[in-house]
C-alpha cells in the first residue's frame, strides 16, 4: 500500500469516526512506532500498514484498527464503547468492518445486515 493509498483509506475511516465518536484522536508520526494516535487522556495506539490483498480488505482492516482505538478511547472517556453504532442494536455492540464483493462496509454482526460502506456513515 502506497502513503497515498493509506492517507485515503485512513480519511475514508476518519469521515466515519468524525461522523458518529464524540472522542477525537490526535496524530503524532513516531520514527520508532509508526503512526500513532492518542486520546485525550493520552493514551496511544499505532496505525500499522493494513492487511489485505484488495483495497477493500485493507480499508476494513484499517477500520478495524481505528475501530480497536476507538472502542477504548469511549471507555475511557466514560462513554457507551460503541463504534460505530449499530442501528438494529443501539449501545449492544458495533458494527464490523467486513468486505462484501469488491466494496468494504460496516455490518451488523448478529444479522449481517450491510448499514454503509466504509467513509461514508451519516451523523447520529
Amino acid at each position: 500500500m502506497t502513503d497515498a493509498e493509506f492517507t485515503h483509506a485512513l480519511d475514508a475511516v476518519l469521515r466515519d469516526l468524525r461522523a458518529q465518536c464524540s472522542v477525537r484522536p490526535r496524530f503524532e508520526d513516531d520514527a520508532e512506532s509508526g503512526l500513532m494516535m492518542y486520546a485525550p487522556d493520552g493514551s496511544g495506539q499505532g496505525i500499522g500498514p493494513p492487511l489485505g490483498s484488495t483495497a477493500a480488505e485493507r480499508l476494513a482492516s484499517l477500520a478495524d484498527q481505528v475501530q480497536e482505538w476507538a472502542v477504548e478511547a469511549l471507555w475511557s472517556a466514560g462513554a457507551s464503547a460503541v463504534w460505530p453504532h449499530c442501528p438494529e442494536h443501539p449501545d449492544a455492540h458495533p458494527l464490523t468492518a467486513t468486505v462484501t464483493g469488491c466494496t468494504a462496509i460496516w455490518s451488523c454482526p448478529r444479522s449481517g445486515a450491510a448499514h454503509g460502506r466504509i467513509g461514508a456513515l451519516e451523523s447520529r
